[in-house]
């Protein structure tokens, strides 16, 4: 889970780079085609049968869900400090619960309210109070997080079913075809630095979908979730030593709740899911 945590920051660090050159639709094209087109060499070997599934619905909304979150998200790190676009996309587990009662229909767990509360005290203060939240761009970055956990879900009860290369393959393959139409109508050819950045992007983009889909395979959320929160503590280091940009007083606060809140809302809702019956 760390290693994804740096792996993603250091693709929201490329994606800012190629944002000074190209509009977000074809980033979020390429992010998800080249991921796409590094998975050709193993569905050559495995065949059909690798991408056979029962649950052709299930990828379809997890991936419809992924694509919709990377494209609010790519949207708020050109516009935004890394750090603070980075831990708005990873608010998501404060509203996994919310998610889940409505998609599954889970309890919440009375004592989880309040964790979800504070948490979301901590995103008012991110967005800064008075002024800040009324943002589009941040607002944005936020939507990022609720379509992020719409995806989370899925992934989960993809796993239950489905092996991880299929579920990432359907992921590249979804988004892809999503993503095409408003790729092909902001078109603009990047130059060959920038194609240079696009390619790293999907590097650091498909190897970071592995990570963090083994992570939630071979342990609980509750357990490896919270290493997720290195990710904004990477985001702010790129930020400082390519841009020079620090945070400030107000976002380390709401950071600090935020992380706080959202480690507690997996491991209350991890405990819960214990006893809880299979949906």
């Amino acid at each position: 889970m760390v290693a994804s945590a740096l792996l993603f920051a250091s693709m929201a660090a490329s994606v800012r780079v190629a944002s000074r050159e190209l509009p977000n639709a074809p980033i979020v094209f390429f992010r998800h085609f080249i991921m796409l087109a590094f998975l050709l060499p193993w569905l050559v070997r495995e065949g059909r049968r690798a991408i056979s599934t029962d649950d052709l619905a299930g990828h379809l909304v997890r991936g419809l869900a992924g694509v919709s979150a990377v494209a609010c998200y790519f949207y708020a790190i050109a516009r935004l400090r890394l750090a603070d676009a980075v831990l708005l996309n990873q608010s998501m587990p404060l509203f996994i619960p919310l998610v889940e009662r409505v998609w599954l229909g889970a309890r919440v767990p009375r004592r989880l309210w309040g964790v979800l509360a504070l948490g979301f005290v901590g995103l008012l203060l991110i967005l800064r109070p008075g002024h800040g939240v009324f943002e589009p761009v941040a607002l944005v970055g936020l939507a990022s997080a609720v379509f992020a956990s719409i995806s989370q879900v899925g992934i989960r009860r993809l796993t239950r079913t489905e092996p991880v290369m299929r579920i990432v393959f359907y992921f590249g393959l979804v988004a892809s075809v999503a993503a095409l139409p408003p790729a092909v109508w902001w078109w603009k050819s990047p130059s060959p630095a920038t194609w240079g950045v696009l390619l790293l992007m999907g590097v650091f983009a498909t190897v970071g979908q592995f990570t963090l889909t083994r992570a939630y395979l071979y342990a609980p959320a509750a357990s490896v979730g919270p290493f997720l929160y290195a990710g904004p503590v990477f985001a702010g280091l790129l930020d400082w030593l390519l841009w020079g940009r620090l945070p400030d007083a107000l976002f380390v606060v709401g950071a600090g709740i935020v992380v706080a809140a959202a480690t507690l809302a997996l491991r209350l809702r991890d405990r819960a899911s214990l006893t809880a019956p299979l949906q």
